[in-house]
């Protein structure tokens, strides 16, 4: 896969990841292990040079 479309699918994941997690209870499993993979995709693309200011509605 092209870095282009690596990058691309890794913002896609990260929206869906939010919305995913703003339908969830903070206090359920399920919204834990959502926030683990949240936080893995926020550092892959920070380190990608991708500003998360717009795209973060979580902001954890």
């Amino acid at each position: 896969m092209a870095e282009k479309e690596m990058m691309q699918r890794n913002i896609e994941d990260f929206s869906r990841i939010q919305r995913f997690m703003l339908l969830t209870d903070k206090n359920s499993d399920a919204y834990q292990a959502m926030k683990e993979r949240y936080i893995e995709l926020k550092i892959i693309l920070t380190a990608s040079g991708i500003n998360l200011i717009e795209l973060d509605k979580i902001k954890e």
